[in-house]
């Protein structure tokens, strides 16, 4: 039997053909993911460590009182400033007084008999250069007037005595200082075994308390050594409401000692208190800045991550190769971050897109926008 072919166009046949799969295009490769690059450069910072601390007052005492008696008066207004002398308590002295009247009347008594045997020794010296009486005479008025002498001098110091104790019921702040909270009232008996009256603080100047690694200290002597380092630094304080201290400090004690259980040392710094606005107690941020400023690489914040292995950047290279590269850090301010290791300087960072890159990936990067607050 004959079989008869129909002639196909070559156009049908190739759509038929892209229908069924037989062709399939190619496939694209998708875009580069845009970022955001920044160049890590060197820029003059001074060198900034900060530390946690607390607020301790440079003299806290317990007010005792040194004679003993009802209490009379309380002369103070508890949490208020109170000057070096200022009366604080007043304890009954009318015996203390008349223990010391008495021995003023005794005083005059020993006056006048040294003044007579003063006469006597005086008239026997005379008789013994006449010849009238014998020198036992002048020795037995010697001897009186030293005896009336050192009565004398007995009964003056118990009135020293007497009047130190007298002064003792005036109980008065030995500095300037915040008076705290009276524990006895008018009318209470009071004396050495009555135990504390009130605690005086005081507080200006104020000291901070903070411990520094032995690790840091270590690097920083060694910096110093080196010609790397200042040996002074401007200390500030932050509270703990994030507000910063209008006054700076000065690192006036190193402790000579590490603490076992943390490897720190013991570091002072002193604050000037005038209005006591600081308190002792207070917990703060001390930061140490050096006074003079060195060339130190930094990288913007916002292109510093961190994982296991401590922090890194995505650099991209002249090709446009993402690259992930731990670095060592230091400190952070105002938005930059210094890196002491790991960069060059020069090579780009990501700073924004970080969520787009993996490494060994291309990228599209453009250069940052400058801030319009430079030049």
């Amino acid at each position: 039997m004959t079989q008869t072919f129909f002639p196909i166009p070559a156009a049908a046949l190739a759509a038929a053909l892209a229908l069924l799969g037989a062709a399939p295009a190619p496939a694209q490769e998708p875009p580069a993911p845009a970022v955001v690059v920044a160049p890590a450069e060197m820029q003059a910072r001074a060198g900034e460590a900060s530390f946690t601390g607390r607020l301790v007052a440079a003299q806290v005492v317990d007010i005792r009182a040194r004679a003993t008696g009802f209490l009379e008066s309380v002369d103070f207004t508890e949490g208020q400033r109170v000057a070096k002398g200022d009366p604080l308590f007043h304890i009954e002295d009318d015996s203390y007084q008349a223990a010391l009247n008495q021995i003023d009347g005794q005083i005059q008594s020993a006056r006048a008999e040294r003044d007579l045997a003063r006469i006597e020794r005086d008239r026997q010296a005379e008789l013994v250069r006449r010849g009238a009486v014998p020198q036992s005479n002048l020795d037995q008025a010697e001897a009186s007037l030293g005896n009336t002498e050192g009565a004398l001098t007995t009964l003056q110091a118990q009135r020293q005595d007497a009047e130190l104790t007298l002064s003792y019921t005036v109980v008065a702040a030995p500095f300037d200082g915040i008076a705290g909270l009276a524990q006895y009232d008018t009318g209470a008996l009071v004396g050495p075994d009555a135990g504390t009256m009130v605690t005086l603080t005081g507080s200006d100047p104020i000291h901070a308390e903070f411990p520094v690694p032995l690790r840091v200290l270590q690097e920083y002597d060694a910096a110093v050594e080196r010609g790397e380092a200042p040996t002074e630094a401007v200390v500030s304080l932050t509270l703990a409401n994030g507000t910063q201290a209008p006054q700076q400090g000065r690192i006036d004690y190193l402790d000579s000692r590490v603490s076992e259980g943390t490897d720190t040392v013991l570091a002072r710094a002193a604050f000037d208190n005038p209005d006591h606005k600081l308190r002792d107690g207070e917990f703060v941020t001390v930061t140490l800045m050096a006074t003079t400023a060195q060339e130190i690489l930094t990288v913007p914040a916002q292109a510093v991550s961190r994982n296991l292995a401590g922090s890194f950047v995505m650099v991209v290279g002249p090709d446009g190769t993402a690259e992930q590269r731990q670095i060592q850090t230091g400190s952070t301010r105002q938005g930059v971050t210094e890196v002491t290791g790991g960069l060059e300087a020069g090579e780009m960072v990501v700073t924004e897109g970080l969520n787009k890159v993996r490494p060994g990936i291309k990228v599209d990067a453009a250069p940052a926008a400058a801030d319009p607050q430079e030049g």
